[in-house]
């Protein structure tokens, strides 16, 4: 069995032998970066909050392979997507010391699919100029896109003009529907990019690639959350930006392109 992503490379997943559960699997990478495989299990269990959205239990974790729970599959519904907007909405009010940290216990740096992840050992000043520099900018930079056109909205961003006051969320990161699993139970996640950041990052990740009963999700969310500011709708695109110049990173093709269409709005 294999999973894959569209932010990263092919990460096999096979049965355990000797492992305690049968239901254990165990995804490998020969050339696995240093910590890379420890950041995952990190934010998986900084993730497990009561409550809040399940995720995938860790086994056991080295530089070369982390084994977690195997997740049975099961059709998505209306009420288990309602289910898991109100459950995401625990997992982020669970919080973080501030925007740009990662997990406790976790080693300190982080990846979304094969990119690098900036994670902070100090507060910023606020959420836009965090998200301005370290996030939009940074794979600005590494996909060779630090024009004028964003370098507005960065200057947009670090002046405070889409900072609502919210307090640090405690978010996946990657919730692209490649990593929400539709189980018997319920939604389960897998593969986080987990930091303290802004909730309509997540949801915006929900968004941007289709998840199935997306409305549902958003609207159990809602009834739940009373953190999401005024016009909240309007402003998932911006959190869209940095997924997008991931991509643009690593794939090229559209995915710039569309970044870029989506900058004119918020410049």
């Amino acid at each position: 069995m294999c999973w894959t992503s569209a932010d990263g490379p092919l990460v096999r997943l096979s049965r355990v032998p000797g492992e305690p559960s049968p239901d254990a699997f165990t995804k490998s990478r020969p050339d696995a970066p240093e910590h890379f495989f420890a950041a995952e299990a990190a934010g998986l269990r900084w993730l497990a909050i009561a409550r809040g959205a399940a995720v995938a239990r860790v086994h056991t974790v080295n530089r070369h392979r982390l084994v977690i729970d195997r997740v049975m599959p099961a059709r998505p519904t209306t009420a288990a997507a309602e289910a898991f907007g109100g459950e995401l909405v625990v997992t982020h009010d669970a919080g973080a010391s501030f925007f740009g940290v990662g997990p406790d216990g976790g080693p300190g740096v982080g990846w979304i699919g094969e990119a690098p992840l900036p994670l902070r050992r100090t507060a910023p000043e606020s959420w836009g100029a965090w998200y301005a520099e370290d996030r939009m900018m940074f794979h600005a930079r590494r996909s060779g896109m630090e024009g004028p056109l964003l370098g507005r909205v960065a200057d947009r961003l670090a002046a405070g003009v889409f900072d609502d006051g919210s307090p640090a969320a405690r978010i996946h990161g990657d919730l692209w529907s490649g990593n929400v699993l539709w189980s018997p139970g319920g939604v389960v996640l897998i593969d986080p990019a987990a930091h303290g950041g802004h909730r309509l990052t997540d949801l915006a990740m929900l968004a941007l690639f289709g998840t199935p009963h997306l409305q549902h999700v958003l609207n159990g969310y809602a009834e739940a959350s009373v953190w999401l500011p005024d016009g909240w709708r309007d402003l998932i695109a911006l959190h869209q930006l940095h997924p997008l110049l991931v991509h643009a990173a690593l794939f090229g093709g559209g995915y710039g392109a569309r970044a870029l269409e989506i900058a004119k709005r918020y410049a």
